[in-house]
């Protein structure tokens, strides 16, 4: 355990950025956390360097990522529908199966060292999880955790449950890597060129669909506010935006 936690979170928002370049920052910054932990080790605790968190907000065009234990039959264009629809394909090194990234998602990207909070992976998922459902709840929207199904869902237990914001991550040395995805505004047909997450026979549905309206980009801004201020509660953190950090 970290004898010198650190929950100070550093937060940016990326904007619109293809998933290969955002993937491979998340990397970058996970490397930084694991060689400073690998140098700790070599030094009285006295002389711990605190290791650093970082919290990434993003919008990538459309691509469809395959988990290390994914089924690849659960994508079901081939590389010609792809190129009609302006999509990519990318097998990444996250948990889960297959899920579709694109505009009008939010997707989050928390990259903790979690001995700086608690370390369990379990507890990790579950908390994610929490900050969605406590964000879609000021949007009239009961998010719920389904048995044995990572994610936020709605109607759980019903004909129509469908799941409203997919989760994947990995781990390594108590450091986490991708995170969540969460269906604002986005296209939902781009969801028929797969079987999401593995999952045949539950829907996929975003805030857009539920409430009968497209969000603004004002409520765009607001719900990545909303998810960041409970991301802050459920972890505990503090979070600083990254320009306001002196490196």
């Amino acid at each position: 355990m970290n004898t010198n936690q650190n929950k100070v979170v550093e937060f940016e928002d990326l904007g619109i950025k293809d998933y290969q370049p955002s993937w491979d920052y998340q990397e970058k910054l996970m490397k930084n956390i694991i060689d400073t932990k690998i140098k700790n080790r070599d030094l009285p605790a006295e002389q711990h360097v605190t290791t650093p968190n970082h919290f990434l907000l993003v919008e990538h065009p459309h691509v469809y990522t395959l988990g290390k234990s994914g089924h690849e039959e659960n994508m079901l264009a081939g590389l010609d529908k792809l190129k009609e629809i302006d999509a990519t394909f990318v097998k990444v090194n996250r948990g889960g199966d297959i899920t579709y990234h694109g505009y009008g998602q939010i997707v989050g990207y928390p990259i903790l060292d979690l001995e700086n909070f608690f370390t369990d992976i379990h507890l990790y998922m579950r908390n994610l999880e929490e900050v969605i459902i406590r964000t879609i709840a000021e949007y009239g929207l009961k998010g719920e955790r389904s048995k044995g199904e990572t994610g936020v869902w709605l109607d759980v237990g019903k004909p129509y449950a469908r799941k409203i914001c997919a989760m994947g991550v990995k781990a390594s040395r108590w450091v986490t890597l991708h995170g969540f995805a969460l269906n604002v505004n986005t296209d939902m047909r781009y969801f028929e060129y797969i079987i999401p997450c593995g999952i045949k026979d539950k829907q996929v549905t975003s805030i857009k669909r539920e409430l009968e309206r497209e969000l603004t980009p004002e409520e765009m801004k607001d719900i990545k506010a909303k998810i960041t201020k409970h991301f802050t509660d459920v972890f505990e953190a503090e979070l600083v935006s990254k320009s306001s950090i002196l490196l």
